[in-house]
């Protein structure tokens, strides 16, 4: 993101500006024909809903209190995510329903498929531990899908869908705040440098498998600064719930960073005609988790909604005390203790368009 700072409500204005940007430089119509997401609870838009043992769930309130008709969907935020907002600048009427929703059937499935399950990662240990889907079984899922895709569209047009579609992958974060940080035994036999390295491999095998299956436009989002997150100070800093972000667990996250980008670059190169982008969401939640002031927030460290003061209740909403939500949402940077609000999603996404233009022309 550039130097300059503005308001959530000029982000918006500057997102929306987005999409006729993109058309100007001569793509027609629709941007892209799909969208097409997997990942963790960046993304999921409700399939966890349809998990009974999930840990991570957000079909409560306060949860969707901001979407439309005020209502938990399985969102985890107060309103729209990121993908939901790319969706709209990239011209779709509508979000993807989530896969194992009843919806993502017939000719729903003609502009893209959710994957995301909360608590997901790369890892599909970690995604086990919370009874999530596996990224593995994403994929087996996504291959079900182009089948399903087929029998709707017909193979011909399904193969161009899946050409032109827009791939998204938004995970890892669970690697380190559900897994690494408080399980010895992997933090012993890795360390930071050795597990970022097996992360990356795992994007790296998925992503060419995508490839092999007709993908060739994927956006891949960075590690969020994991030590800004309020759950991992209120975790991991000692008490220091009002100081700054913990530059520690924020070294682990640049590390994964620096790794995914050179990752992306040596997929590049292997794979003919393969459109990678990198989007970056490191930068502007750090910004705003360090200066929210200077973007028209006013709290970075508190959550807007009251988190659980134990186990995995740290991460989300508690639900006994759903009455407690802030009065304005909007001022908060984070919505619980790892997932931003509707707001601060708005400034995130403006980076994730301006990246990913190059895979949209």
């Amino acid at each position: 993101m550039s130097s300059y700072k503005s308001s959530p409500a000029m982000q918006r204005r500057l997102v929306l500006v987005a999409l006729p940007l993109l058309l100007s430089c001569g793509v027609r119509g629709q941007v892209v024909p799909a969208v097409i997401s997997f990942g963790d609870s960046t993304i999921d838009v409700g399939n966890n809903n349809y998990l009974p043992g999930a840990v991570f769930k957000a079909n409560y309130a306060p949860y969707g209190e901001n979407f439309r008709r005020h209502r938990a969907t399985g969102r985890f935020s107060d309103g729209k995510i990121v993908t939901d907002i790319t969706a709209e600048t990239l011209g779709f009427e509508g979000y993807a329903p989530p896969y194992l929703s009843p919806l993502a059937s017939g000719k729903n499935l003609l502009t893209g498929a959710n994957f995301g399950s909360a608590a997901s990662s790369y890892s599909d240990d970690t995604a086990a531990m919370y009874d999530a889907i596996t990224l593995s079984q994403q994929l087996k899922y996504y291959k079900e899908y182009r089948s399903k895709l087929a029998a709707v569209a017909g193979r011909r047009q399904a193969r161009t869908i899946l050409a032109e579609a827009l791939y998204v992958v938004s995970t890892g974060t669970g690697d380190f705040i559900q897994n690494y940080y408080h399980n010895a035994s992997l933090s012993a036999r890795y360390d930071v440098d050795r597990y970022c390295d097996l992360l990356v491999g795992i994007f790296s095998g998925f992503a060419s498998e995508l490839y092999r299956l007709g993908a060739r436009r994927i956006g891949v989002t960075t590690m969020p600064p994991l030590g800004c997150l309020p759950a991992t100070i209120r975790l991991y800093g000692k008490g220091r719930s009002g100081g700054g972000c913990l530059p520690r667990l924020n070294r682990d996250a640049e590390t994964f960073n620096r790794k995914l980008n050179a990752t992306v670059g040596a997929l590049l190169r292997r794979h003919a005609g393969l459109k990678v982008a990198v989007f970056d969401v490191y930068t502007p939640l750090r910004d705003l988790s360090e200066r929210p002031a200077a973007q028209g927030f006013a709290e970075a460290r508190r959550t807007c909604c009251r988190t659980g003061k134990a186990g995995t209740r740290v991460y989300l909403c508690d639900p006994a005390t759903a009455a407690g939500m802030c009065r304005n949402a909007s001022s908060y940077v984070y919505f619980d203790g790892v997932h931003p609000s509707e707001a601060a999603n708005l400034v995130v996404a403006e980076s994730l368009v301006s990246a990913g233009i190059d895979l949209l022309t």
